[in-house]
């Protein structure tokens, strides 16, 4: 069984940073891509920002020059660290890993709230 667990949410202030983790269990190779999306309530789910197998990363313009997304491919992890953070941010944000070829899977969501 393939899963995606995120952890790392919680409650901050606005300016304030946290980081979010990805694990990937049950895969014994890495994902071509990893990536981070995120819902609010009563808007779409939006791609926040991807990284590949070889480290190319892309983020959302809102995200840009805030958040950073990284991975350890030894571990099968991804993480996204996330500063001077606003209430738009505020959302469930999910993980989500692609094998091209292979498996497709979502994680079950961590949330973040950002208060002013």
């Amino acid at each position: 069984q393939v899963r995606l667990v995120e952890s790392g949410g919680g409650l901050v202030q606005a300016g304030g940073s946290l980081r979010l983790s990805c694990a990937a269990s049950g895969v014994t190779l890495s994902f071509n891509i990893m990536s981070w999306y995120r819902q609010a309530p009563g808007k779409q789910r939006e791609l926040v920002a991807t990284v590949s197998s070889g480290g190319s990363t892309n983020y959302a313009d809102s995200v840009k020059g805030r958040f950073t997304i990284s991975r350890d491919n030894a571990k099968n992890t991804a993480t996204l660290q996330m500063n001077g953070l606003k209430p738009e941010d505020t959302a469930a944000y999910y993980c989500y890993a692609v094998r091209l070829g292979g498996v497709r899977v979502w994680g079950q969501g961590t949330q973040v709230t950002v208060s002013s």
